[in-house]
């Protein structure tokens, strides 16, 4: 048995799970991941499991038909910076996870609450919009790109502050968001993020000395989570307002 599951909570409850497993491999994770996977599926989990973790330099190639083209290092240069280069399932393109990056999978059975491809993948966005308000920063959507991004950035662009990528299994998603709290930009030197050519922030570089915790990041995330999801629940019948 994984050992991070001993930190799981009991199943059954009205409200979605959480199990943070600390500093984990992203090989390790994934596995992690199908795990909790089966269990939402078998119903123990009916609310779903959010899964927090932050992984080692490497480097995630998603299924896009362009994402390696968009991995700019050579080896010797991954391997001066002890970076691992993995290809994924999940949809999207390249991108870079590391210390200080907080990475969040909701492993959410998506018709428990109602939800479409492209309305959970806009509450994905929502909730760290409202994650980056509590800390007074301004996060926003950009059209044609998923994410959420931050203007006024020392940038002349937008800059990237969380990537997202999914997969859905039997309606269940897997993988999830990668939020820059004090992660080390330059890593971000090596690819072309998200094959977009556009800057990357973190919450260290945009509030400096004023930066939220890991800490406080993780309790914020999975409170504005159990905020959200409750809004999509379908109401019973016996609730429907009489005609």
């Amino acid at each position: 048995m994984n050992t991070a599951l001993a930190n799981l909570p009991e199943g059954h409850q009205a409200a979605i799970a959480t199990l943070d497993v600390g500093i984990m491999d992203y090989r390790s994770a994934w596995d992690l991941q199908l795990t909790l996977h089966k269990r939402v599926l078998s119903g123990e989990f009916s609310a779903g499991i959010l899964m927090l973790v932050e992984h080692p330099p490497t480097i995630t190639i998603g299924r896009h038909p362009d994402a390696r083209r968009h991995l700019l290092a050579s080896p010797a240069m991954l391997n001066a910076r002890h970076v691992e280069v993995l290809e994924t399932d999940r949809g999207g393109d390249i991108t870079f996870h590391g210390p200080g990056q907080l990475v969040v999978y909701p492993i959410i059975p998506l018709n428990s609450y109602n939800l479409k491809l492209h309305n959970y993948m806009r509450l994905l966005e929502q909730v760290i919009i409202e994650v980056l308000a509590r800390f007074g920063v301004t996060g926003q959507r950009s059209l044609g790109a998923t994410g959420v991004w931050v203007a006024g950035a020392g940038t002349s662009a937008p800059a990237k502050i969380c990537a997202m990528g999914i997969k859905l299994r039997r309606w269940v998603s897997l993988h999830g968001l990668a939020l820059n709290i004090t992660t080390d930009l330059s890593f971000f030197d090596l690819i072309n993020p998200c094959g977009l050519g556009r800057p990357v922030t973190s919450l260290a570089v945009l509030l400096g000395q004023r930066a939220p915790t890991m800490a406080q990041v993780k309790m914020a995330v999975v409170e504005q989570f159990r905020t959200a999801l409750p809004n999509y629940l379908p109401l019973h019948k016996e609730s429907s307002p009489s005609s």
